[in-house]
């Protein structure tokens, strides 16, 4: 199984759910696709008889499904890098761009490029996606960070804000 998690931001990531598509439709990808969507519209991929769609799970399913996979294709949030690396997980990071509207700016990119240090990969290009569909880099065995976990601080400091931050995101579908 291959997991494509596009994070739950309120910017859409077209470009992930077109190469899948493409990818898909090429059978480079000939084994069944989770896609955890957030705002993305997946019509191009959500009939595909290989395909599971949601727009937010759990973290606990999550990651139940990520020792599962094959391979995860994930947007190169900071939280889903750390939550990868720790699982120990086959991935590769598909950067949102600015240039694109996928995001607000190109921080995911030099984050994705910040982790090449400790092994990580990350794709830019439709090619390079498919390279890695073909032969996952190994799954991760080093460590990323040491420090607390922003997300869990403020979690516990502000109980609730996950749950307003998916309902103004339009993210209010669970597995």
């Amino acid at each position: 199984m291959i997991i494509l998690t596009l994070g739950t931001i309120p910017y859409s990531f077209d470009r992930a759910i077109t190469w899948l598509h493409l990818l898909l439709e090429q059978q480079v990808i000939s084994e069944p696709v989770f896609i955890q969507s957030g705002v993305t519209d997946t019509s191009l991929v959500d009939r595909h008889p290989l395909t599971t769609v949601v727009k937010t799970i759990e973290s606990k399913k999550l990651v139940a499904l990520v020792k599962e996979a094959r391979l995860v294709i994930s947007h190169g949030g900071q939280g889903s890098t750390r939550m990868l690396a720790s699982q120990q997980a086959c991935f590769v990071l598909l950067p949102r761009l600015a240039r694109f509207e996928e995001h607000i700016d190109d921080h995911q990119l030099l984050f994705a490029k910040s982790m090449q240090r400790f092994g990580v990969k990350h794709c830019l290009a439709l090619d390079e996606l498919r390279q890695f569909v073909l032969e996952p880099p190994p799954p991760f065995r080093g460590q990323l960070f040491n420090g607390p976990k922003l997300a869990d601080h403020l979690s516990a400091k502000y109980p609730g804000l996950k749950e307003v931050a998916f309902k103004q995101a339009g993210c209010l579908e669970t597995v």
